[in-house]
């Protein structure tokens, strides 16, 4: 049973409807985000892009640009070193663009996924030397590539580090940085930057600004703003918190999105159906970003830069259908493997153990962190998928609220050849003579209580049918773009009567409602979930004879509460109101 919680946190509302010229629904929502500062609250409605932060406040920008200009006036060869995942790619091109626009001698290389593993490695500083590349400029990556820098600092090169994950610590609080020439990471001692939760594409980002300020270049406004599009990209496929300075990069990119010039894009958002006029940052991070990163998991995510820099409309085309087909590949070995996980924990008996640690030696290691997520939602248990690798076991771990996986792991670290992360994801190698040993250790005592395992479901109001309307839709998009750290609200409302009922969808996997609340009030309802566990539930709570009384358009006296967000349907010219349930019980 979820546990379900309605916020109600309290706050001079009143002064926020009068001075902010809200609704009291959409006040109590921005309450409910932390923000009860009217100034703030304008800020958050509106955000400008004259907020953004000066990119020099970063530690070390001036010396990373000063080294850049003097590397581009004498001719010196730049590599970019890059990674496999969506923000890796995003960074790598607005750096590889902007430095070929300034004049300067640039490539790039990005690590394969399961050949190289994460970031910058020796074999990449080697091949740098064969080259005879002057300067490595490290982006989404490099902050605790301690050993790989030093070897290229050995060969002379300059490197220059732009990263955003967290620091290497040797015993939990000494941090240890890297022997490069120029660090630029929010996250560093001594860094005054105001806003330290920025993607490897946003640091880019501030670095090709504070680059292009040094040159006199006709177009720059137009190429800047372009710019932020990708940063946007970078940030929502990140799972970032859409928060400060993140909101207006996100905000921004996805308006300027809609009439984006890049052939590569415009091809792969064509490609996927993508209404352009509605581009939401749930198209950049369940359409547009799955499709580029599916290269990074299962060929080369050098596909998806290419794609990038596409120059026609047929090469678009073409390396989009690519990344397409990969994605549609990558759907369906996941749906494979996450059955195979379900069969393995519910015949092996698993469900007694806390922390589910499942061995399916044939899955392709790119995808189990995301089987590890779907595992994690279905059960609510922190889940780690483990598989064959090339010489040992590796896998991925996806965590719940309050159990901090990474730290967890620490205390069994013996066990593991290697283990990082961070509180609700982690990665691992291991022995697969020791995955057993593991499981019992991670299960033996584990700081998880049985409320913890009940999934929490946040409400922010009750709000009765009778209270919506076309102009609060329109308003509560005030608060877009949702994501990590601004999700989108959740309403209730108690006692719907289900008047009638009809399964939809391309696969059944979506139900068509016709509700009334208690005040009369009637409207179209959409449940996209598990349709055989609602008519279950219905069959459990009710009985059989009324869930079929139900399926067969009869009248029932079924009763549902439900939690929503309301939508405005638009067809043939028509607009209507209708609920897009969430939860129900």
């Amino acid at each position: 049973m979820e546990n379900w919680v309605i916020k109600n946190i309290k706050a001079d509302f009143k002064q926020i409807i009068e001075k902010c010229n809200v609704s009291e629904v959409l006040a109590r929502c921005l309450v409910n985000r932390g923000l009860d500062d009217p100034d703030q609250i304008n800020a958050f409605l509106h955000p400008s892009l004259d907020k953004l932060y000066d990119p020099f406040l970063l530690k070390d920008m001036e010396k990373a640009c000063n080294l850049l200009v003097d590397k581009i006036r004498t001719g010196k060869s730049i590599r970019i070193i890059g990674d496999y995942d969506v923000d890796g790619v995003m960074s790598t091109y607005i750096l590889y663009c902007t430095l070929k626009m300034i004049g300067a001698d640039v490539d790039y290389d990005i690590p394969d996924r399961i050949n190289d593993g994460y970031g910058i490695n020796i074999r990449m500083v080697e091949d740098a030397r064969e080259d005879n590349i002057d300067t490595l400029l490290t982006c989404d990556n490099g902050i605790v590539a301690l050993d790989e820098i030093k070897k290229a600092k050995e060969y002379g090169m300059t490197v220059i580090v732009t990263d955003h994950h967290n620091l290497h610590e040797t015993d939990g609080k000494t941090v240890v940085l890297p022997e490069a020439d120029a660090i630029i990471n929010p996250k560093q001692p001594n860094c005054i930057y105001p806003f330290s939760e920025l993607c490897g594409g946003a640091i880019a980002y501030k670095l090709a600004i504070a680059l292009l300020s040094r040159y006199e270049i006709s177009g720059r406004t137009s190429y800047e703003e372009e710019l932020i599009t990708y940063a946007a990209i970078a940030t929502v496929c990140d799972v970032m918190e859409l928060i400060d300075e993140n909101r207006i990069i996100v905000k921004h990119g996805l308006s300027l999105l809609k009439n984006s010039q890049n052939t590569g894009l415009v091809a792969l958002m064509d490609l996927c159906q993508i209404d352009r006029e509605r581009l939401s940052s749930f198209h950049l991070g369940f359409i547009i970003g799955p499709c580029l990163n599916a290269s990074g998991r299962l060929d080369s995510a050098k596909r998806g830069i290419k794609l990038l820099l596409s120059e026609t409309k047929s090469e678009a085309l073409e390396l989009a259908t690519e990344l397409r087909s990969l994605n549609e590949e990558r759907k369906n070995m996941t749906a494979e493997y996450t059955e195979k996980a379900v069969k393995v924990i519910e015949e092996g008996d698993m469900l007694k153990d806390k922390v589910l640690v499942i061995y399916l030696s044939d899955c392709h290691e790119s995808i189990t962190g995301i089987i590890a997520g779907r595992i994690r939602e279905k059960y609510n248990r922190p889940t780690i998928i483990l598989t064959d690798s090339l010489d040992y076991v590796k896998g991925s771990g996806r965590s719940i609220d309050n159990y901090n996986m990474i730290e967890e792991l620490n205390k069994h670290r013996e066990l593991m050849l290697k283990v990082g992360g961070h509180p609700m994801a982690a990665g691992l190698s291991i022995w697969p003579d020791r995955i057993e040993s593991l499981r019992n250790a991670l299960n033996e005592n584990p700081p998880i209580t049985e409320e913890m395992l009940k999934p929490k479901v946040t409400i922010d109001i009750l709000l009765p049918l009778g209270y919506l309307s076309e102009d609060l839709v329109n308003e509560l998009k005030l608060l877009e773009p949702f994501g990590r750290g601004n999700e989108k609200p959740l309403f209730v409302e108690r006692d719907l009567a289900i008047k009638s009922i009809l399964v939809i969808g391309r696969n059944s996997n979506g139900i068509k409602l016709r509700v009334k609340n208690s005040y009369g009030r009637e409207m179209d309802a959409l449940y996209f979930g598990d349709v055989e566990g609602f008519f279950a539930y219905i069959s459990d709570t009710y009985g059989d004879e009324e869930a079929e009384r139900l399926k067969t358009g009869r009248g029932t006296n079924l009763k549902l509460t439900a939690t929503y967000y309301p939508n405005i349907n638009e067809y043939n010219g028509y607009k209507n109101l209708q609920l897009m349930i969430q939860n129900y019980r």
